[in-house]
């Protein structure tokens, strides 16, 4: 595995000191770059954008993906990377928090299964990069360990892709830690409504949504039940579309 930058963390929360000096665990890899994350309120939870109907006023319009389709979608993005870029050599996944992380990991394993080449993955918050800073509370949502991406090829992971603008962030974190000889994305669904010249490289589906709607993707890392990925939908629409 590439050897791993160090930096300081600048955020106190959970596996920090007072001054916010993030500590590693037992298990961090010497040299990490890793920062920790205070809890998330309510409006940053994953699969939620600031300002979201709360969930009451939600219903749930159908099922996107099911375990088994979920987990093809993985399998053929992680052959899709291996055929583009000519092999596993030289790759970095790096998964943004939240649900990228364990889709990255599965990326990764998937990989190592049909090509067996271990590729290094990170963890990446991009809290600190976003564009609306001063405008909203910052709320990291998770660590941040990154391998060393100089001259490699960094596959950013993300489970929902929509304005570009988590991406972008990502974008300038990966920068700040290296130079890379190429970043890509993949991502599991692109429901559309983009507002930066931004594309995924690898996609799951392209699910076209309305802007009121919301794609919850959960996965059994993180969440209770199966994998699936669900489009909710606010109740007065839901109903509409069921008296139809």
């Amino acid at each position: 595995m590439p050897e791993m930058q160090a930096r300081d963390a600048t955020t106190t929360g959970p596996g920090t000191t007072g001054s916010g000096t993030t500590e590693p665990g037992d298990d961090a890899p010497a040299g990490a770059f890793v920062v920790s994350a205070s809890d998330p309120t309510p409006d940053d939870a994953p699969g939620h954008a600031p300002g979201d109907a709360p969930d009451h006023a939600m219903a749930l319009r159908t099922t996107v993906f099911d375990a088994a389709t979920l987990h093809r979608s993985i399998t053929r993005i992680a052959h899709e990377i291996v055929e583009r870029n000519r092999g596993a050599v030289g790759l970095v996944i790096v998964g943004l928090h939240t649900r990228g992380v364990p889709l990255a990991h599965r990326i990764a394993a998937a990989i190592a299964g049909f090509e067996g080449v271990d590729v290094p993955v990170g963890a990446l918050d991009v809290a600190f990069h976003r564009d609306d800073i001063g405008r909203r509370r910052i709320a990291p949502l998770g660590p941040t360990e990154v391998p060393d991406v100089t001259n490699g090829i960094v596959v950013l992971v993300d489970d929902v892709l929509s304005t570009g603008r988590t991406v972008r962030a990502a974008l300038d974190a990966v920068m700040h830690l290296g130079r890379p000889q190429a970043v890509q994305l993949a991502v599991l669904v692109d429901r559309g409504h983009r507002e930066l010249p931004i594309r995924a490289d690898y996609v799951g589906k392209n699910l076209p949504t309305k802007l009121a709607e919301d794609v919850r993707v959960k996965l059994v890392e993180l969440d209770d039940g199966d994998d699936r990925v669900e489009l909710w939908a606010p109740e007065h629409e839901h109903d509409h579309e069921t008296a139809r």
